[in-house]
């Protein structure tokens, strides 16, 4: 991917790849992820994305409107990318790091029919930073569940002396 209409940016976060991609692939957690605050509610699809589903969103930038999305992409705890209308792509990208999974999101507006309206309009600029808040808020989320697994009851284990 070396478009030059490709923006994008990492996070390391600290939570198993499952966990996250679990996030990423329910249409109804990424109200609670979105950086650009243009999202306002899902509008309908399925529980879970898999390749070829179809989503819808109720979204407001300026104006309100709704976008039917498609799944383009998927490899599970991988990789899962998808597109509407105008034909340009968000992506997320997981692979192990030294500290946990490195997810990369990016935007690439390279096979838009609208690409030059697009950069008129400085979403390139725009959707760097909403994909930089994205991140933060899918990192905090993955991690926030960390600690929701059962664990050894207090007690079985040998106390220090």
């Amino acid at each position: 991917m070396s478009s030059s209409r490709i923006v994008s940016d990492s996070i390391v976060i600290d939570s198993p790849p499952e966990r996250i991609f679990d996030i990423l692939a329910d249409p109804r957690q990424h109200r609670l992820i979105d950086g650009s605050g243009a999202l306002q509610g899902t509008v309908s699809g399925p529980e879970r994305l898999s390749h070829g589903a179809r989503f819808g969103m109720h979204m407001r930038i300026g104006l309100p409107y709704r976008v039917t999305n498609t799944v383009i992409e998927y490899d599970e705890n991988r990789r899962i990318a998808w597109q509407h209308l105008a034909r340009h792509t968000w992506r997320y990208e997981l692979e192990p790091a030294a500290d946990g999974v490195r997810v990369t999101e990016s935007w690439d507006w390279s096979t838009s029919p609208v690409a030059r309206l697009m950069e008129f309009a400085r979403f390139p600029a725009k959707n760097k930073n909403s994909i930089r808040a994205t991140l933060i808020r899918l990192k905090r989320a993955a991690e926030a569940t960390r600690g929701t697994e059962a664990e050894p009851t207090r007690g079985t284990e040998a106390e220090p002396g």
